[in-house]
């Protein structure tokens, strides 16, 4: 992050994750265990989770993707067995948070 990124939202752990539309690939979840406000660069301070409703064709569509991270191992928070995938770290434009969540 460098000072021209304005403001914006870290998201540490989405959490819950389920298809709403496997035809849109629409997603919805929560955010958990870390969602922090960036301003001009910085995290500032923790903001309360949230709820979302987000297609990945949108989230991946040419144009919104800012910057992506090297991969890291990631694990699932609710597989009854141990799984792990690999994942970049993503800076999009827009991303479609719908509500706040009493979530931890």
């Amino acid at each position: 992050m460098n000072r021209r990124d304005g403001r914006g939202l870290l998201v540490s752990r989405f959490w819950y994750v389920r298809y709403v539309d496997p035809r849109t690939l629409l997603l919805t979840g929560l955010t958990r265990d870390g969602l922090w406000y960036i301003e001009q660069g910085k995290i500032r301070y923790p903001v309360r989770n949230f709820r979302f409703n987000q297609s990945i064709l949108e989230m991946l569509a040419p144009g919104n993707i800012e910057l992506i991270g090297a991969s890291e191992r990631v694990g699932s928070s609710e597989a009854q067995v141990l799984t792990t995938s690999m994942f970049p770290a993503l800076k999009v434009k827009q991303f479609r948070f719908t509500s706040q969540s009493e979530a931890v």
